[in-house]
């Protein structure tokens, strides 16, 4: 049965209207999911009764199970089983400017990135639509909060399960909806270069971060084999098209791993990449894992490397760290779990 969850507006106003209904029952709808946050089709008051039995006979209002919470300071980790008894992950963080949410878009991840536990665990299946919104009202009715800023950050490569990700944007932004402004929601991507321009296409108006963690092709392919599909320089072209037809402003993500992409040279080289572009450098602590081998870099190289990109006029901050105490490595929650640690 089609979760009620994974349906847009627009989808339940064409439903409504092939039932001979008006089209702003969707509405209606809507407002009991996720303003009132029902439970149960029964609980609606304002939709005759004959229709709630044929919204229950094609439509469920599902759910997600909490499978265990680690906290931490300003961090959360959740870990979800799906319907299948899949595992997923999500980890709130609380920043001064609000609840920020980090989502999962796939049960395990193709991308294969080196660094990343995610990728460890290969990819079994795309999440739904569904499945990614209930990962908001799960931790927000688990909390009794309200999450202000969504990233499609967590486990999975969102641009490979495109279609259910624009479809998740399209209920989350919607005012009737969970309402999250479009600026507060960001999708990340490995660079997936046709899928920037599909996404550049679709005129989306959330933010976009590119995990770029090199700043050359040799380096980059090394540690994300998705460079060998896409180099850098395709890459980039992309970005300054994004740039060109949305004038939104890029992160580009940048995981600093000790005696791999952390030194001056390397710092150099991202600086004379990205002169001119309209965007920011976010400097990543890495987050070590019992299973992959490469270390955090230290705090002197992460700080040297910062002020060279300052001096080269290159925006950039570095991420506070969150959650070494309760595995908010992407990925590293659902595998040791998977494997009984």
């Amino acid at each position: 049965m089609t979760s009620i969850y994974g349906v847009t507006k627009e989808q339940l106003e064409q439903y409504f209207t092939n039932l001979g209904e008006k089209k702003f029952k969707a509405v209606q709808l809507f407002e009991w999911i996720y303003r009132k946050r029902i439970h149960n089709f029964d609980e609606i008051t304002n939709i005759k009764k004959t229709l709630i039995e044929k919204i229950k006979n094609d439509f469920e209002i599902d759910d997600l199970k909490i499978v265990s919470k680690k906290e931490d300071i300003d961090v959360k980790k959740y870990l979800f089983e799906l319907k299948d008894k899949n595992k997923i992950e999500a980890v709130l963080m609380n920043h001064d400017y609000g609840n920020s949410l980090c989502i999962s878009t796939q049960v395990g991840c193709n991308m294969s990135c080196t660094f990343c536990e995610s990728g460890r665990l290969k990819k079994v299946r795309n999440l739904d639509a569904s499945e990614m919104i209930l990962q908001i009202l799960k931790i927000e009715e688990d909390l009794n909060i309200r999450i202000s800023h969504v990233v499609l950050m967590g486990i999975g490569e969102p641009f490979d399960n495109y279609d259910n990700v624009i479809k998740f944007i399209n209920i989350v932004n919607e005012p009737y909806g969970i309402a999250l402004g479009s600026r507060h929601i960001t999708v990340s991507t490995s660079g997936l270069v046709n899928k920037i321009y599909e996404f550049i296409n679709d005129g989306k108006q959330v933010n976009l971060a590119i995990s770029l963690h090199a700043p050359n092709d040799e380096l980059r392919s090394k540690i994300m084999p998705i460079n060998k599909a896409y180099n850098i320089k395709e890459l980039i072209t992309a970005i300054k098209q994004y740039i060109l037809k949305t004038n939104r402003r890029v992160t580009f993500e940048y995981i600093m791993l000790k005696d791999v992409n952390d030194t001056d040279e390397c710092a150099l080289e991202l600086s004379n990449l990205l002169k001119g572009i309209n965007c920011y450098v976010n400097l990543i602590p890495y987050n070590e894992t019992t299973h992959i081998e490469y270390k955090k870099s230290s705090k002197d190289k992460i700080l040297k490397f910062y002020d060279i990109l300052k001096k080269n006029k290159i925006n950039v901050t570095i991420r506070r760290e969150f959650g070494r105490k309760v595995n908010a490595a992407c990925g590293q929650l659902r595998s040791n779990y998977e494997e009984g640690l």
